[in-house]
């Protein structure tokens, strides 16, 4: 099963484009995803120079993908739902590069336009995306639709 989920902070702006002669819409963006740190190690990274987050990837496609070039800027918080996928290419130089991606086929934008995150997150995927609602109404839980809740005593640790 290739499934990841994805929540975090885009460290710039998306990029759109278009595939030649389908016109298909494509949209690249790279998601900060905080590490799950003790607060003492966080400082620790932090004084040393080191990284916190990790910076993946991310390929949108389709109107989700035009939706995602107007409506996410660097900064904003999303929710990614998507799969991982793998490849490689021979650059200029003749050197064999290996990428990592991360294909979202849905978005969930999260917190609102100006940084406030008290606003609703809008639930997004390949064949609608809309701009967050700017209230501050009930979370939409659809997201997590098909998760369980599991009790705290099934947890292995």
């Amino acid at each position: 099963m290739n499934n990841v989920i994805l929540i975090g902070r885009l460290a710039r702006d998306p990029e759109l484009k278009f595939l030649p002669g389908a016109g298909t819409a494509v949209t690249n963006f790279t998601l900060a995803v905080d590490k799950d740190l003790t607060k003492e190690k966080k400082t620790e990274m932090i004084n040393q120079g080191k990284s916190t987050a990790d910076f993946i990837p991310i390929t949108v496609f389709g109107k989700l993908a035009e939706n995602c070039a107007n409506f996410l800027a660097k900064g904003r918080e999303c929710a990614i739902m998507g799969r991982i996928q793998t490849g490689s290419y021979t650059n200029k130089e003749g050197e064999k590069k290996y990428t990592t991606d991360v294909l979202a086929n849905r978005i969930e934008f999260l917190g609102s336009k100006n940084g406030n995150s008290n606003s609703t997150p809008s639930n997004t995927n390949n064949s609608q995306a809309s701009h967050p609602a700017e209230s501050n109404e009930s979370m939409d839980t659809s997201f997590f639709d098909g998760m369980d809740p599991m009790d705290d005593d099934e947890i292995p640790f």
